[in-house]
């Protein structure tokens, strides 16, 4: 019989190799694009961004649209309700730069649960460029935004896409929150993408529209409750790649309270558990704290609290690092907020496998995955 001391540190220092291993690839693949851009040079593209109520930095995020430097784009603002606080905003930004081409639609169509969804479709309609990127509301856009998006394109590109890079944090639990959108999950995804095993994330998606219409338009991302899960299956489907750009584009985090944190890191995880339940399962051991308590308690001894406390050290270390590298937010309480991180992980992954009802923006959605339909009992607003 293996002594239980050797089987934990055995155990432990292989969830350490891959935890310092993820970061390592991501810290490699980070800051650069292989080979040269097969994307048309010059393209004009149509720029679409779904709005929702007036955020923190919505006035910012807003703004830099009109400051791209790209001398072909137009810029497609949808808005699902008329009487919405952020359409004074958005109609003063387009006054104010009579120099870009911009406009404004208003009205949605239910074409599935997800309540983005059905607000681009207007926009997507209305693109008048073959080159389409859909851009939350939140994204922190560079003067270069579109060349960064184009550069990662090849021959084998189905989509191209951005995740979010937590800055800006406003109080400890945003901190928390950069945690898991950096050294965390945007770590796995570069180290998966490095790989062949790209996936779509809904922040930033730069399509060829003859593409995806051929695969059946917008519309066929509503076989999934969220678009980029959904993205991810089509674009493998028609036997292409979903490549990242070479560094993510921020965003602006501001305070946020444990609730709000929670509530958003449940959302997401209750989405990848239905979308791709074979990815959600090892998740629950992607973070350090509690593969290093494992070794800790079946260790029983001093040994074993001094080896688990090396494994996080370590592992946080690299963490550490891989951000300071990448140039995202790494202030003095960083530390706290990887452990505090850890610990919400494993409740978050149990609470992801209790049902498939989430709240995004006040609306009730059920997760699972259902046929794209169009809802023509609906009367979209003028």
């Amino acid at each position: 019989m293996i002594d239980a001391t050797v089987l934990a540190l055995t155990l432990g220092a292989a969830l350490a190799l891959v935890q310092i291993g993820s970061i390592a690839v991501a810290a490699r693949r980070l800051g650069r694009t292989h080979g040269r851009s097969r994307f048309p040079a010059g393209a004009a593209i149509s720029l679409i961004r779904p709005l929702r109520g007036v955020e923190a930095f919505s006035e910012e995020m807003l703004a830099r649209s009109f400051t791209l430097d790209y001398p072909a784009y137009e810029l497609i603002f949808c808005v699902a309700d008329s009487a919405d606080p952020i359409v004074p905003l958005v109609k003063r930004l387009i006054a104010g730069h009579p120099g870009v081409p911009a406009r404004l639609i208003l009205g949605d169509e239910r074409i599935s649960g997800n309540p983005k969804l059905n607000n681009c479709l207007r926009g997507w309609r209305a693109a008048a460029h073959d080159w389409v990127v859909l851009a939350d509301s939140n994204v922190a856009m560079p003067p270069d935004y579109l060349q960064r998006l184009q550069a990662p394109w090849r021959e084998d590109t189905g989509l191209v896409c951005s995740t979010p890079a937590g800055a800006r944090p406003g109080s400890f639990m945003a901190e928390v929150e950069c945690a898991f959108l950096n050294t965390l999950q945007a770590r796995w995804q570069y180290a998966a993408e490095a790989f062949g095993l790209g996936f779509a994330q809904g922040k930033s998606m730069l399509w060829h529209k003859p593409f995806l219409d051929a695969q059946g338009g917008l519309q066929a991302l509503a076989a999934e409750i969220a678009e980029d899960a959904a993205a991810t299956k089509l674009v493998r489907a028609a036997g292409r790649r979903v490549h990242l750009v070479a560094a993510p584009f921020e965003q602006p985090l501001g305070p946020r309270g444990f609730r709000e944190v929670w509530a958003r890191q449940l959302r997401w995880a209750r989405l990848r558990r239905v979308t791709f339940p074979l990815f959600f399962v090892p998740e629950i051991g992607s973070g350090v704290l509690l593969p290093a308590l494992l070794v800790a308690l079946w260790a029983g001894s001093l040994a074993g609290l001094i080896g688990a406390a090396c494994l996080a050290a370590l592992c946080y270390g690299a963490e550490h690092r891989l951000a300071a590298g990448a140039g995202w937010h790494c202030g003095p309480r960083m530390l706290m907020a990887f452990l505090v991180r850890d610990a919400m992980i494993p409740a978050i992954w149990f609470g992801a496998w209790v049902q498939s009802a989430i709240v995004w923006r006040g609306n009730a959605m059920d997760v699972r995955p259902r046929r794209a339909t169009v809802d023509r009992t609906y009367a979209p607003t003028a």
